[in-house]
């Protein structure tokens, strides 16, 4: 099927042809890189990495690859065995680690997994750490040590208690009021670690759960992506048990929807724009979300007199801007909360935490609580394009043809008009343009990428 190699880790199918899919020996190399990269970067005798992963059927096998290639290079391998993606993030600075690997592909079908890597903050490595891992990996320049140096293993259970913990003593998370609002909530776990870890956070807050799907067995009972198409059960299971709200988390627990009382979404862009409203109420300043996300976070920004900040799209993109400018709430459209109060890291557990707080001080029902916030409305198109097309003569066209508006090419091409905006970003992986829009209604949007997907036919 297919094998990504990119400066964030190495992401693809199981199974296959090796540099095309993501087979055992693909995963031994890409832990080797990782391995002799960071021993040469510590530049130290002693060197640990936390390893974890969620409930895909291939993660243990992938666990037990990468978990001995780390011993072959020296490392010691302390192994939090199911877990999340916060979780693992987390659990790298608390024992003191020089990084992380959590396996995991997200949101992506059963399948598919991946490496995802961490440097000694919990945080995904950057784009210079990843060229100088990828260079390691391609060339074959791997350090293994002899035999008395190999590192070690040991499991370790406490990570998601121990994240848990650190939620509940957060300021801001008011854990009588939620007691006190009886909440009764339906988790869809998607059959991952989403059950190991929402639900006894949930139980801790003193909220009644409705669970589905929350055996970690690794077996999807829907796409794992948490878009409205593929929610039905849940949406259908909130008003059927009079439930306040739904609770959908992605394989890994890093990406966050939540469902309204009458069996509605509230919309992924939602859960930061929420979580945001909260966090800005108690502690104002700057925010930021990536650019492909929805002009709701500026509004709320702005109702609170603060300043909003858009990157390019991705995690650490985000995380570099948060710290820039001190933002103590961020993260991206699709679900993903970063609060540095608690680490920079999309946190579905953190999130769900604010968000019950946020909706107990209302006391409001969920879907009164998403009538308080500005409609806007996404299209996400792509246009395909033959290989022998130069995709950046085209977003250079495009940013000449509305120099007049207010532009950024921080990441692709984004032009904001007054009423709505569009996004273009090129494929690193493949021949084709992505298109995102938004606008007051769906409709609006899905006219506005259809458009630009004409102007650019014209412009080839």
């Amino acid at each position: 099927m297919s094998l990504i190699k990119s400066i964030s880790g190495i992401r693809g199918t199981i199974g296959g042809k090796v540099n095309e899919n993501l087979t055992p020996i693909d995963a031994v190399k890409f832990a080797s890189a990782y391995g002799t990269w960071l021993k040469r970067k510590s530049n130290q005798e002693n060197v640990t990495v936390i390893l974890g992963r969620d409930a895909r059927i291939s993660g243990s096998m992938l666990s037990q690859l990468v978990s001995s290639t780390l011993v072959g290079t020296g490392i010691h391998v302390i192994d939090l065995g199911l877990s999340t993606t916060p979780t693992v993030e987390l659990m790298v600075p608390y024992l003191k680690a020089d990084g992380g690997i959590i396996l995991t592909a997200s949101h992506n079908p059963k399948e598919w997994n991946a490496l995802k890597l961490l440097n000694e903050k919990g945080e995904f490595i950057s784009g210079k750490d990843g060229e100088e891992l990828l260079k390691i990996a391609e060339n074959d320049d791997f350090d293994y040590v002899d035999v008395d140096h190999l590192g070690s293993y040991v499991e370790n259970k406490e990570g998601i208690d121990y994240h848990i913990q650190q939620i509940l003593e957060l300021p801001l998370v008011d854990v009588d009021a939620i007691r006190n609002a009886n909440f009764k909530v339906v988790l869809d776990a998607v059959n991952s670690t989403g059950g190991i870890s929402v639900v006894p956070l949930l139980k801790k807050l003193g909220v009644e759960v409705v669970e589905m799907y929350c055996e970690p067995n690794g077996h999807f009972p829907h796409n794992p992506e948490p878009l409205e198409k593929n929610l039905t059960d849940i949406m259908r299971k909130v008003p059927e048990v009079k439930a306040d709200l739904g609770i959908v988390v992605d394989p890994d627990v890093d990406r966050l929807a939540l469902i309204t009382e009458e069996g509605v979404m509230f919309g992924e862009e939602y859960t930061l724009v929420a979580v945001a409203d909260y966090i800005l109420s108690k502690t104002p300043s700057s925010t930021v979300s990536n650019l492909s996300s929805s002009r709701a976070l500026r509004d709320v920004t702005q109702k609170y007199n603060q300043s909003y900040h858009a990157s390019a799209v991705g995690e650490v993109n985000v995380v570099t801007l948060m710290k820039e400018v001190g933002a103590k709430i961020g993260g991206e459209g699709n679900g993903g909360i970063i609060y540095p109060e608690l680490h920079y890291g999309r946190d579905s557990l953190v999130g769900i935490a604010l968000f019950l707080t946020h909706l107990a001080q209302k006391q409001m029902t969920c879907g009164e609580l998403r009538k308080t916030y500005p409609s806007y409305f996404m299209g996400k198109k792509k246009i395909d394009l033959s290989p022998e097309i130069n995709t950046d003569d085209i977003l250079e066209k495009l940013t000449l043809k509305y120099n007049h508006e207010n532009l950024s090419t921080v990441d692709g091409l984004k032009i904001d008009f007054p009423m709505h905006w569009v996004h273009l970003r090129k494929s690193n992986t493949e021949p084709i343009i992505r298109i995102y829009t938004e606008a007051s209604t769906q409709e609006e949007a899905e006219r506005i990428a259809d458009q630009m997907i004409q102007e650019i036919k014209e412009l080839i």
